[in-house]
């Protein structure tokens, strides 16, 4: 029992277990582990999370309701009140 409780404990307080945060230049606190990712941006108010699938595809929440999915620079970003916006290797532009 008491080996089982410290492997518990090591598990919790792994540093693995806790992703690397970070204030930027541009004052937001970052966090990450490569696969999933958040930050604030203490100006703004505004907070976004960020996760990685299985194909490369990040989508992206922001605490206004905005979500954004892209991959190698483009994607499609659908903003809080329904408006869609795309950027493709050759244009961009919104309906």
């Amino acid at each position: 029992m008491r080996i089982a409780l410290i492997i518990l404990t090591l598990m919790v307080f792994s540093p693995s277990a806790f992703a690397e945060c970070y204030t930027n230049a541009r004052g937001r606190n970052v966090c990450g582990n490569g696969q999933e990712a958040g930050g604030y941006n203490t100006r703004t108010g505004n907070a976004w999370k960020s996760e990685r699938n299985q194909n490369g595809v990040a989508t992206t929440q922001t605490s206004a309701g905005g979500e954004a999915k892209t991959k190698n620079g483009k994607g499609v970003y659908q903003s809080p009140n329904g408006k869609n916006c795309y950027k493709t290797a050759y244009n961009r532009g919104c309906n």
